[in-house]
């Protein structure tokens, strides 16, 4: 890939953040991730990904944080969104290593901040299901660490909607 700081045509600044992503999934390893390439300088093996855009250009540019700090002239925001994603993954890591019991019945459970989690085998299917208080989720999930990562996230939704 060019580096397109050496580009004519393409602006240096004036660009906008639009949104950061982590391109590791849920519960995916360090080689399992397809990480991506900075499409302004080149570098390779990005995971936090700060989409940009700018009004001049058609397209959103994928990059890594230094170019995203540097096309918008902010040298704050980048950097403060990625180490949020940071943040949440390491809570999401901790989470799932957070003892669960197990009811008569074979389902995991757990109080958290007042508020009971259950995961259950659905009969039909026979996979994992996850109930947030009184709150049943609609996916189904082949691993009890699948539907605990479910449950982590939807406890994120839920206090990003201010309903925890």
């Amino acid at each position: 890939m060019s580096n397109h700081w050496k580009q004519q045509g393409i602006p240096h600044k004036g660009w906008q953040l639009q949104d950061v992503i982590d391109v590791r999934e849920d519960g995916q390893t360090e080689w399992e991730t397809n990480y991506e390439t900075c499409m302004m300088c080149g570098n390779e093996k990005i995971r936090y990904v700060h989409v940009v855009y700018h009004r001049e250009i058609n397209e959103e540019y994928r990059v890594g944080c230094v170019c995203a700090e540097k096309m918008t002239n902010d040298y704050v925001n980048p950097k403060l969104r990625e180490k949020e994603l940071r943040n949440r993954t390491n809570r999401r890591i901790n989470w799932t290593k957070k003892p669960w019991k197990v009811n008569k019945n074979g389902n995991f459970y757990l109080k958290f901040e007042e508020h009971l989690l259950l995961i259950y085998r659905d009969k039909k299917t026979q996979k994992f299901k996850a109930k947030i208080g009184e709150t049943f989720g609609a996916k189904s999930f082949d691993t009890v660490e699948r539907a605990k990562v479910a449950v982590f996230n939807g406890i994120e939704y839920f206090k990003n909607k201010g309903q925890w």
